[in-house]
């Protein structure tokens, strides 16, 4: 398979890796995914379709309020202007459909017609102004802050034969899923893989891909370009993925924007002792390098 050579190998393992370099880096920016459900009643003057857009429109600014209070609740941090600042970005935030679980009419006595709907949302901070905050590196040590990733490689650009390594460094414990995008579009899921299916990883760890017991090397071949890194992090387990097995990989058989929706569908769990709705903290970072002859 182009752009990936097999080792082998016994079984993967991921290790945490010391004292490598970090010439080109990236910040995942995160955002909030939770299941909220809302209603719109018809009365006297709305018509079905009116009524329909309102439940939807209640349930994004239901959406938008949890996932502020989640945020506001969760981010316990010393600096108060980078608290100020991150609360402030999702005070902002833009809401966006990711699945319908649930929607139908009925009744209410009093109300009339009413229309429910429940949905899967992705609450999105405004990131302007989460950019004053998400490039500190102090941020990516601190598990009080919200979902925070740094993904990196030793270098911008490759030649032919040379070896990628990918480094990845989260603030909380996470779940995983690192995808290859070659300049052709192929898509090439490193992370979980067939030798390893456990995607859960402790925070505060950096982790070097591939290494260990890996059973595949990121080694350049033709065709050259611009080439991308693309890292999935979650709170909770990340949706599933057409996959077919090559070797030591998987090839995703979905399109890229297939990837970044099922990607989404991760499993929401209500914290212990939390009255609360159930959320998943979500992040994604994307890296770009170059090959060349």
């Amino acid at each position: 398979m182009k752009r990936i050579t097999f080792l082998l190998i016994i079984i993967l393992f991921l290790l945490p890796s010391h004292g490598r370099a970090q010439d080109v880096n990236t910040y995942g920016q995160g955002s909030v995914i939770l299941e909220v459900e809302g209603h719109a009643c018809m009365g006297d003057e709305r018509s079905r379709k009116k009524t329909r857009i309102m439940a939807i429109t209640e349930t994004k600014r239901k959406a938008a309020e949890m996932a502020l209070t989640h945020i506001s609740s969760e981010t316990r941090i010393e600096d108060f202007a980078v608290s100020s600042d991150i609360v402030d970005a999702y005070s902002q935030a833009k809401v966006k459909i990711i699945e319908e679980k649930e929607k139908g009419w009925f009744t209410d006595k009093f109300a009339g017609e009413c229309y429910r709907i429940k949905l899967k949302m992705e609450v999105i901070p405004d990131l302007d102004r989460l950019s004053k905050v998400i490039n500190k590196d102090t941020l990516i040590e601190e598990p009080n802050a919200p979902l925070t990733v740094k993904l990196w490689t030793d270098k911008e650009s490759y030649r032919v034969g040379e070896k990628i390594k990918i480094y990845l460094r989260v603030n909380k414990p996470f779940y995983a899923r690192i995808v290859y995008r070659d300049v052709s579009g192929k898509l090439v899921q490193l992370m979980p893989n067939p030798y390893r299916n456990d995607n859960y990883f402790n925070g505060g760890v950096t982790y070097e891909i591939p290494s260990g017991n890996d059973r595949f090397d990121l080694q350049i071949t033709p065709p050259f370009g611009k080439e991308n890194i693309i890292l999935y992090t979650s709170t909770g387990d990340l949706g599933k993925l057409d996959l077919r097995k090559a070797g030591g990989v998987y090839v995703v058989q979905d399109s890229s924007k297939g990837m970044e929706a099922k990607t989404r569908g991760v499993a929401i769990t209500q914290k212990t002792g939390s009255s609360g709705p159930g959320v998943a903290e979500f992040s994604e970072a994307n890296i770009a390098v170059s090959t060349m002859k």
